[in-house]
C-alpha cells in the first residue's frame, strides 16, 4: 500500500501559478502510475494529468494542455503538478491517486490509493 498526501493548494488570481505536490509513503513509489484528478463543486471528478512509473508516458486533459505540467521524483517519493496561467474554471479540490494496474488513465475506478486533496481557488 501507499499513503498519499497532497500539498501546495491555495488562492491565486487568474493568470497566476501554483505547484502542487503529492508525497507518498509506505510502499515503493516507483511501482505506481500516478494521476491528478480534480473535482469542482457540483461537478464530477475529472482526470487532469497522469504519469507512468518512470515518467515515460504523460497524459493531459485537453482543458489543461499547454498550461499544466506533471512530473515525478521517485527518489523523493513525490509527484508534482505545475499549474500556470490559471483560470477561474481551474478552481477545484485536487487529488492525487496511484495504481499498479493498467487501464485508461482518466478512469478513477482504476486507482486504488487516494490522497485527501488540496484546494485550489482561482479568483477572477
Amino acid at each position: 500500500q501507499v499513503q498519499l498526501v497532497e500539498s501546495g493548494g491555495g488562492v491565486v488570481q487568474a493568470g497566476g501559478s501554483l505547484r502542487l505536490s503529492c508525497t507518498g509513503s509506505g510502499s515503493a513509489f516507483d511501482d505506481y502510475t500516478l494521476v491528478w484528478f480534480r473535482q469542482a463543486p457540483g461537478k464530477e471528478r475529472e482526470g487532469v494529468s497522469s504519469i507512468t512509473r518512470s515518467g515515460t508516458f504523460i497524459y493531459y486533459a485537453d482543458s489543461v494542455k499547454g498550461r499544466f505540467t506533471i512530473s515525478r521524483d521517485n527518489a523523493k517519493n513525490t509527484l508534482y503538478l505545475q499549474m500556470n496561467s490559471l483560470k477561474p474554471e481551474d478552481t477545484a479540490m485536487y487529488y492525487c491517486a496511484a495504481r499498479r494496474r493498467g487501464g485508461a488513465w482518466f478512469r478513477e475506478d482504476t486507482y486504488n490509493y487516494w490522497g485527501q486533496g488540496t484546494q485550489v481557488t482561482v479568483s477572477s
